[in-house]
């Protein structure tokens, strides 16, 4: 029996649009017809909308304008993210990355999800193209604060999954606990595949794994949250995963479009 809804596109005026820098007003109605168009694709009811542009100032960043959209479908977040020369192209780049991923709402992506067979058809990570990490604003060292911190709990799932996350979400990189070692963990990408990073790595309890997969041989660093922002600013990595001194789970603080830094926490 045929599930799907027939779903009907958003009225623009019904998406919200944050402009961060020097947003032309066409530009922001350009991406909120955009969006609201494509909505249409979905598979289940639309409940929200919301997009963010933002613009770097610095000559120096090569793609100074970012686009990102998460969407609510029927209480399912999909996101996309792009960055360009120019606003023009970072919307029509979001457009592309968020048309593949409004597709993939359908309830028959719930059982490609979870396969573990070898030959399963992985048509969730090859339909979209590797998108650069986007750019941060290039905030003097001395003024760089964590400013924002989230908290949640953190989803219990296998590498498969955990990448399958990654990619609808489109995240750099995904927090999540490792289902057969019960560990909190971090999946991102890397250029054959994917990168698994854990508290304490046990490879050879994730068995057999269907996506190209390398695992970090390293623990996660014991720290509290100013040494690990602290070891992101000598790294110049996008992100640091490391133990909570406190808690013993697993964090991560990243870098921000803003130039500062962001914390993210398992919920207690």
């Amino acid at each position: 029996m045929n599930r799907r809804h027939t779903s009907i596109a958003l009225d623009p005026g019904d998406v919200q649009v944050e402009a961060h820098g020097a947003i032309a007003a066409a530009a922001a109605d350009d991406a909120r017809r955009m969006v609201a168009g494509l909505t249409s694709t979905a598979h289940e009811p639309v409940l929200h909308a919301r997009v963010k542009l933002g613009a770097s100032a610095d000559p120096a960043v090569a793609r100074p304008c970012t686009a990102q959209a998460n969407i609510d479908v029927n209480g399912r977040i999909v996101r996309a993210q792009a960055s360009a020369e120019s606003m023009h192209r970072a919307v029509r780049l979001l457009g592309d990355r968020l048309q593949i991923r409004l597709r993939r709402t359908a309830r028959d992506w719930e059982s490609l999800r979870g396969r573990y067979s070898a030959d399963a058809d992985h048509e969730w990570r090859r339909s979209s193209p590797p998108r650069p990490p986007l750019p941060y604003f290039p905030r003097p060292a001395g003024e760089r604060r964590i400013v924002r911190h989230k908290a949640y709990e953190l989803a219990r799932a296998t590498v498969e999954e955990a990448a399958f996350d990654l990619e609808q979400l489109d995240y750099d990189f995904h927090l999540f606990t490792e289902a057969l070692t019960g560990q909190d963990s971090v999946i991102c990408r890397s250029d054959d595949g994917y990168r698994l990073a854990q508290l304490d790595p046990q490879p050879h309890r994730l068995g057999p794994t269907s996506v190209p997969l390398t695992v970090s041989a390293m623990p996660a660093p014991v720290l509290d949250a100013a040494e690990a922002a602290e070891r992101l600013e000598i790294t110049g990595l996008p992100f640091v995963f490391f133990t909570d001194a406190a808690t013993g789970r697993g964090n991560v603080v990243y870098h921000r479009y803003d130039g500062h830094y962001g914390l993210i926490t398992p919920s207690a």
